[in-house]
């Protein structure tokens, strides 16, 4: 067992993490469960906004049986007024003896007083339980409340020589079905997907997340970039079936931006140094601001090229088909300037592998070299 594995009851309180993944934003995704002699009593996570936090709702399930009990939760309880009631005033009235949490939380209005709050009420206090799992579930809520800029997850499918698409621009499909049905749960996890407008104009997508084919209930915003303006309003991803914002540049045409229907947001923000591509920077601030958490970069080539050459991923998610297409013409997973030598390109840190169907999934975090030493380069 690693070093740092959650105990048997921080394990349980992951797993309802989990289930509040994708549902509860800009809220932090947690788990608590209530302990009594060994035995679970309580079981909760966190509710989407506006109602209750996984130690309520463990507690609630708990009732008279809380008192004298420890809880273990993967997050530092809140102890602020908010939309809801402090989880420790919560935790207090309950009568617990000890709260055993995996992470301290970042937030200005909660670090460090939510664990002060229980211990001038003679509640023991222990921290680190389950650190590394609580982290990975929260990096997207992490990143923004140290830096106000969603975690930028980039994420293809992609033939054993690279291709995302055949030298016609044919992609249906890259991958098999278990791939697909993987993508889609995927997108029940993030607050928001984006594309660059070629993939709007070479394969129309609805961008909607549809585990098992069905529409889920609560739909990731789709972002489509065009700094050019060359989509058409009646592409797909336009439709109603969720929440979409065009980004686009004050070097579009205005009668172009206005044409758009009104459930589409049109957000103008400054462009590169090209002036032909909405600078990436801006991009993710305007994002962060409306608290967007997680952020999926789908593609194409030419976008996953812009976000690697920024140094902008933060995890990727690659799904590798056994099917060679060969075409020079044929479009790479990830374009832009890319790495001149091998030793500029980024490695992915304790890559993991799935199987799903006949694809292979390397999942991942970019480790970025420092920049090159043009003094010292190789003859």
């Amino acid at each position: 067992m690693p070093p740092d594995a959650p105990s048997e009851f921080m394990r349980a309180a992951l797993e309802e993490a989990r289930l509040a993944v994708g549902r509860v934003s800009p809220n932090p995704a947690v788990g608590a469960v209530v302990v009594r002699d060994g035995r679970i009593v309580g079981r909760g996570h966190t509710q989407p906004p506006g109602q209750a936090h996984a130690e309520v709702m463990a507690l609630l399930e708990a009732g008279d049986e809380a008192r004298g009990t420890t809880v273990y939760v993967t997050l530092e309880p809140c102890s602020h007024h908010g939309r809801t009631p402090p989880c420790t005033d919560a935790l207090i009235a309950a009568g617990v003896a000890a709260v055993s949490y995996s992470i301290q939380d970042p937030d200005e209005r909660v670090s460090g007083s939510g664990v002060q709050a229980l211990r001038d009420a003679g509640i023991e206090v222990a921290e680190g339980d389950g650190a590394s799992e609580a982290i990975r579930i929260n990096e997207g809520f992490l990143k923004h409340r140290f830096t106000g800029l969603p975690i930028v997850i980039a994420k293809f499918a992609a033939s054993l020589d690279g291709r995302i698409a055949a030298s016609s621009g044919d992609a249906r499909w890259v991958s098999g079905e278990e791939a697909r049905a993987w993508a889609h749960d995927l997108r029940t996890q993030v607050d928001a997907i984006l594309v660059g407008s070629n993939t709007v104009l070479q394969d129309d997508p609805h961008l909607t997340a549809r585990p098992g084919g069905v529409l889920a209930d609560r739909q990731p915003l789709r972002v489509v970039i065009d700094g050019a303006g060359r989509l058409s309003s009646l592409a797909r991803v336009f439709d109603e079936a969720a929440r979409t914002v065009l980004i686009t540049t004050a070097h579009t045409r205005p009668d172009w931006r206005a044409n758009f229907p009104p459930h589409v947001e049109v957000v103008v923000l400054p462009a590169g140094e090209d002036r032909r591509h909405v600078h990436l920077g801006a991009l993710l601030t305007y994002l962060g601001e409306r608290d967007v958490l997680t952020l999926l970069v789908e593609g194409g080539g030419e976008l996953l090229g812009a976000f690697f050459d920024q140094r902008a991923v933060d995890r990727l998610y690659t799904v590798i088909a056994p099917v060679i297409v060969g075409a020079v013409e044929a479009p790479s997973a990830v374009a832009g300037e890319g790495a001149s030598v091998m030793r500029d390109a980024p490695r992915l840190r304790n890559p993991s592998v799935t199987r799903l169907g006949d694809d292979v999934l390397f999942e991942g975090i970019p480790i970025w070299p420092p920049p090159a030493d043009r003094t010292n380069s190789e003859g």
